[in-house]
C-alpha cells in the first residue's frame, strides 16, 4: 500500500523499521516509567507497605542463596478481599513452579486471615502467567482495553505505539 501511494521504495522499506522503533521507544518509556513508579512507592519500602498493615505481607523466594522471586499481598477489610500484588520470577528460574509456590502461600494467607476471596490485576502479555493463575484457581472477571500505566501520557503517539489490556482475576474462598 505505501508503495503504491509514494512510489518509493526505499519509503516502503523504511516504514516497518520506523514503527518498530516507534513501538520500541514508547514501550521503553512506559515501562521504565512504571518502574521507577514502583522503586519510590511501595517497593521503596517493603516493611511499612507490606509487613505492617494487618491482612498484607511479602514473601520471597531464595534458592541457592539468591532471590529469585516475590510475590505480596495487601489485605482489603471494606470488601474482605486480598489482592495478590508484584508476583515476579527471575526469568532464568521460570518454568520450575516458583511462581505456582508463591501464589499458594499468597492463597494460604487469605484462607488463614480468613478473606472470602483473592483478587488480581495483570498486564502479562504471556499466556503463561494467565495459565498460572487459572492453574490456582483463578476465574477471569474482566479485561479494561487501553490501561493506563501510572506516569503514562495518554497522549496520541502513546495511545498509537503503546496499548495495555488489564486483566482482572478473582478465586473465591467462601461466601460472605
Amino acid at each position: 500500500m505505501c508503495f503504491v501511494v509514494t512510489k518509493s521504495f526505499l519509503l516502503t522499506c523504511c516504514l516497518p523499521i520506523f514503527l518498530m522503533g516507534m513501538r520500541y521507544y514508547f514501550s521503553r518509556k512506559v515501562i521504565l516509567h512504571y518502574l521507577d513508579c514502583a522503586l519510590h512507592t511501595d517497593m521503596s519500602d517493603i516493611e511499612q507497605y507490606y509487613m505492617k498493615p494487618p491482612g498484607s505481607c511479602f514473601w520471597v523466594a531464595v534458592l541457592d542463596g539468591n532471590v529469585v522471586g516475590i510475590v505480596a499481598a495487601r489485605g482489603n477489610e471494606e470488601d474482605n478481599t486480598v489482592e495478590l500484588r508484584r508476583m515476579s520470577v527471575d526469568s532464568n528460574y521460570r518454568g520450575k513452579g516458583i511462581a505456582k509456590a508463591l501464589g499458594r502461600k499468597v492463597l494460604e494467607f487469605a484462607m488463614l486471615n480468613n478473606y472470602s476471596s483473592v483478587v488480581l490485576g495483570t498486564t502479562a502479555v504471556k499466556m503463561a502467567a494467565h495459565k498460572l493463575y487459572e492453574s490456582l484457581g483463578f476465574k477471569h472477571v474482566g479485561v479494561v482495553e487501553h490501561y493506563a500505566l501510572p506516569g503514562m501520557t495518554r497522549s496520541l503517539l502513546e495511545r498509537m505505539f503503546f496499548q495495555l489490556r488489564y486483566h482482572r482475576y478473582r478465586l473465591q474462598l467462601r461466601e460472605e
